[in-house]
């Protein structure tokens, strides 16, 4: 330091520099988590993605096609998916892509969607569960549910309930469900399940992402003995399009977002708890747990709740409209 200015000196300046990049750049390796080095095939298996035109169901999509599984990649956004379609194509050399419309907000093209995989598919051996909305305004879906208990877990419930059986019977087969740590932070509101009373759409996205734990938590209780497993997952802090209404949410958000994105999981890195949760040999003789960065995590206390789940359980298969 120059003792007579106070100033650092250009060799000190560029050395802070070169330490402090040094540093953000171990930080952001750091934070990219674990990876799949499972290298299980999928030769004959079929495998059906929610979400898959983009982020980490795009990236999975990749992956388990170049497994060999032939993969449907449920989407709402035709156009955009038949982009999808043609990269995970090219990128994972398997024509075995197809892309069907599937849109979680509706409950008729849930259903329209289950009746035609039935109908054109012989087997089913993996159901990733991966397609959600995030701290999105007060909507509501076709059906009149909040958008995002509606599409993240109810939309997930109704679909997985009408594929059990062709899972059930090309089992061992697996149901993947992408939660989030967000959890952490979420309780299920039972007395306003639909958050009518004060909407928040941070309390919104918890109590989803609470619910797809709780829901893979009962289903795997009600699978036992059928060879079908269960998992749940956190795939990360991901630079997605998963975040475009955060900045919606507060003020506070629209000047830090970049600054965070910075330290988020690239797309392909995020995806790699969802594809441990699909193919690793060890998770196979395991179900019904939570899964971070290729692990099993303790989730939240909330979250293994089993009065909760049972109690959810019955409240969903009351609001879609599955018989008892």
């Amino acid at each position: 330091m120059n003792t007579m200015t106070g100033s650092l000196s250009p060799t000190t300046a560029v050395a802070g520099i070169l330490t402090a990049a040094i540093a953000m750049v171990f930080t952001r390796r750091w934070l990219q988590g674990g990876r799949c080095y499972s290298k299980a095939r999928l030769d004959g298996k079929t495998v059906i993605i929610t979400g898959s035109n983009t982020g980490i169901g795009k990236e999975s999509a990749k992956d388990l096609a170049k497994r060999g599984a032939r993969v449907i990649m449920a989407c709402r956004d035709l156009k955009k998916a038949e982009e999808a379609q043609l990269w995970v194509i090219r990128e994972s050399g398997n024509k075995n892509v197809v892309v069907k419309k599937l849109d979680l907000a509706s409950m008729r093209s849930i259903r329209d969607f289950a009746a035609d995989i039935k109908k054109e598919e012989e087997r089913l051996d993996i159901l990733l569960n991966n397609a959600g909305i995030m701290m999105c305004p007060h909507w509501k879906t076709e059906d009149g549910f909040e958008m995002q208990f509606g599409v993240n877990h109810l939309g997930h419930f109704l679909l997985t309930h009408l594929l059990l059986d062709l899972l059930k019977a090309s089992a061992p087969s697996r149901i993947v469900n992408v939660s989030s740590i967000g959890h952490q932070f979420g309780r299920m509101h039972f007395d306003d399940i639909m958050l009518e009373k004060k909407y928040d759409s941070i309390v919104s996205y918890g109590q989803s992402k609470l619910a797809n734990i709780l829901f893979t938590r009962e289903l795997a209780k009600r699978l036992s003995g059928t060879g079908v497993t269960c998992y749940s997952l956190h795939p990360g802090a991901v630079d997605t399009e998963l975040q475009r209404h955060m900045t919606s949410y507060s003020w506070l958000f629209v000047p830090i977002h970049p600054i965070m994105r910075l330290f988020y999981k690239t797309a392909e890195r995020g995806a790699q708890t969802n594809i441990y949760c699909c193919v690793d040999e060890k998770a196979a003789n395991e179900t019904g747990l939570y899964y971070s960065d290729c692990a099993v995590k303790t989730p939240s206390k909330a979250a293994q709740d089993d009065a909760a789940a049972s109690k959810l359980w019955e409240l969903s298969a009351e609001l879609v409209g599955l018989e008892k």
